[in-house]
């Protein structure tokens, strides 16, 4: 028996994909592999340490478990998008001022997640902050300089009002 394999197409990083592509290829190898989109990071391949963190529809999703063919005519932003785009300049100013990050590993996911919550608007609680970023492991920095950057960003974008 033959392996499967599906067309798909897509948007990456604002620019349209296609791709034939095995069925059990997951995102994050997808776009690591065949796009040499490296940012997004391969941790546990279980969804629970958010190394692999992506945007899909402008939701957040967990690369590892979303097969591609799954993101058939979606959007999808990774890591590379968001930062070339401008779009997290801020908050990368801030982890890096703060010391929020250290090897770097968790840091693609940790962004994408800091900046889903502050899509949002308003300037979050720091318990807030520290729940919606609970499903990014760091082993480096702790949490502490993480949940700083991200408030500091919160209260810039806000006007400098908390």
């Amino acid at each position: 028996m033959g392996v499967r394999q599906f067309d798909i197409s897509l948007r990456v990083n604002g620019e349209d994909v296609s791709a034939r592509i095995e069925a059990r290829k997951t995102l994050v190898d997808f776009l690591r592999d065949d796009l040499a989109l490296t940012g997004t990071h391969v941790g546990c391949e279980h969804g629970v340490c958010g190394a692999c963190t992506l945007l899909v529809d402008g939701e957040v999703v967990r690369g590892c478990l979303v097969l591609a063919v799954q993101c058939d005519g979606t959007r999808v932003d990774t890591i590379e998008g968001l930062s070339d785009s401008g779009a997290i300049a801020d908050l990368q100013h801030a982890f890096a001022a703060r010391n929020a990050l250290q090897c770097g590993y968790c840091t693609p996911g940790m962004l994408i997640g800091a900046q889903e919550l502050l899509a949002q608007g308003g300037v979050p609680s720091r318990e807030t902050i520290r729940e919606h970023m609970s499903g990014n492991y760091c082993r480096c920095t702790g949490y502490q300089a993480i949940v700083d950057a991200v408030e500091a960003v919160a209260v810039a974008r806000a006007g400098g009002k908390a």
